[in-house]
């Protein structure tokens, strides 16, 4: 039988969603400082284990079971050993086909199963690459220029919470991490920082991550990316595609400001975290007491 909403409440993450403060039988510790546990790869710049994180109640999130990245399409050899250390069940790709005929499909190693799920970009994918192509410094500015970028990306975050098929692969994606049958989860996109942050982000709350801790774990893409996304930039001008390359810099990271956009949403449509998760992605009570234990230990 599926847990009363009262019963729901009993939990800490649950309680959380909602506003409230955790119960006092659960009193929390004193969280203490999580190092992100990155996977080493030379093709992939994004991957990292979802554990260690403190939760609320002063349990931690077991490491080895979720894992979050960018696109897998360009590992070397050596990646795949280390790919293969994992033990990995599942690897879950939600870029759109247009992203993957772009970078190409994911070189795995032997045993993860390859499940597509795509999350809408809004056509940003399609837009920058058209942008850059044009090699007009003028159409650039126009479409990247001022605002405008950072524009388009609240957009895309809004996209996680009003559009129903990406509201769909988003559960269907919490509930394969609920499955112990799946076997460690990966999930990534393309950058492994808006669609996967926003996923893994609700993972973590829903878990009973605190805010502070959650929303690092988003942020921390700029600092994994950084490298990377400046020789781009450098590729893009040396090679004569654009005069300024900056533009796209809002396209590149992730930001408070695009996280809360998506928060903002959430309120709007739904009222409350909650109702999104239960309503919006149809989450039953079971499924996420099923998740937390699976995922944290004593839940």
């Amino acid at each position: 039988m599926p847990l009363s909403r009262r019963a729901l409440l009993a939990t800490t993450g649950a309680a959380l969603l909602l506003g409230a403060a955790p119960p006092a039988v659960a009193r929390p510790r004193p969280a203490t400082a999580t190092t992100i546990r990155q996977i080493p790869l030379q093709g992939a710049v994004n991957v990292r284990d979802l554990g260690g994180y403190v939760t609320y109640d002063g349990a931690r999130v077991r490491h080895g079971l979720a894992y979050r990245g960018d696109h897998l399409a360009k590992l070397t050899d050596a990646d795949l050993t280390t790919l293969a250390g994992l033990g990995l069940g599942t690897v879950v790709d939600l870029r759109i086909p247009l992203e993957v005929g772009y970078d190409g499909a994911d070189r795995l190693p032997a045993g993860p199963v390859p499940v597509a799920r795509p999350v809408t970009d809004h056509g940003l994918f399609g837009q920058l690459m058209a942008a850059i192509s044009s090699r007009d410094p003028v159409r650039q500015e126009e479409m990247l220029g001022g605002d405008r970028a950072a524009a388009f990306m609240r957009e895309v975050y809004r996209t996680f919470v009003t559009d129903p098929a990406n509201r769909a692969a988003l559960a269907a994606t919490l509930r394969d991490l609920a499955d112990p049958r799946r076997g460690p989860l990966l999930l990534h996109c393309t950058s492994g920082k808006d669609r996967t942050g926003w996923t893994s982000w609700l993972l973590l709350t829903l878990l009973g991550v605190p805010a502070a801790s959650a929303r690092a774990d988003y942020l921390a893409s700029n600092t994994f990316r950084a490298a990377n996304d400046a020789r781009v930039r450098e590729g893009l001008k040396q090679g004569g595609l654009m005069q300024n390359p900056d533009l796209i810099v809002p396209l590149q990271e992730v930001r408070d400001d695009y996280l809360d956009t998506a928060l903002d949403q959430v309120r709007t449509s739904y009222g409350s975290l909650f109702r999104y998760v239960s309503v919006g992605l149809g989450l039953e009570p079971r499924e996420l007491a099923a998740l937390r234990e699976r995922l944290v230990p004593g839940a």
